[in-house]
């Protein structure tokens, strides 16, 4: 089928910038990345996804995480030792 259907949707520069990059990292163009997204949608009969408010403990650490408090490890091996695991 002929794609003849226009979207336009209004996004903040620096975000499909950034959106956009990564796109290009997997291969996609954004076209093809809504295309894709879409058809989860149908597929899904709702979004690909769980949309949830977090809880008060997720708030915090999403607010810790952003503000760069917390604690950092320089590879996936260090994050483990330092879980104990």
């Amino acid at each position: 089928m002929a794609k003849s259907a226009m979207i336009n949707a209004r996004v903040e520069p620096k975000l499909k910038q950034e959106v956009e990059g990564i796109f290009r990292q997997i291969g996609l163009n954004t076209t093809q990345a809504v295309t894709l997204f879409f058809r989860h949608v149908k597929n899904y009969r709702g979004l690909p996804f769980d949309v949830k408010i977090p809880n008060e403990t997720t708030r915090k650490a999403i607010a810790a995480a952003r503000s760069g408090k917390g604690t950092k490890f320089k590879s996936t091996d260090a994050l483990f030792e330092g879980l104990g695991k």
